[in-house]
């Protein structure tokens, strides 16, 4: 389903993530501007700008949910457990880089 990104959403997400404006911006090639002013309801990106940032979102794990789709009524979000596999580090090691010319 479709949702349409709120700038509450918006803020939510970028906490649930920890991403500052800026990274969101990068993670979704608009500016941080535009990411500023969404936030402080200045205005509302262009439709493909809204796909951007949703999907950025998305990617790192974010969940939407629209009207009427949470428990309290309104719109959401949920961080998803990640599905991308850890690489645990042991006691002592601080990681391998391969290839390594250090």
């Amino acid at each position: 389903m479709v949702i349409r990104l709120t700038r509450e959403q918006c803020r939510a997400a970028r906490g649930l993530l920890d991403w500052p404006q800026a990274r969101l911006g990068a993670k979704s090639n608009v500016s941080e501007g535009t990411v500023r002013d969404f936030e402080n309801g200045k205005r509302v990106p262009t439709p493909d700008k809204l796909v951007a940032i949703q999907t950025a979102f998305e990617t790192a794990g974010v969940t939407f949910f629209g009207d009427g789709e949470t428990a309290q009524g309104g719109p959401g979000v949920l961080l998803r457990t990640p599905t991308a596999p850890r690489t645990l580090v042991r006691d002592g090691e601080a990681g391998i880089i391969e290839n390594s010319e250090m």
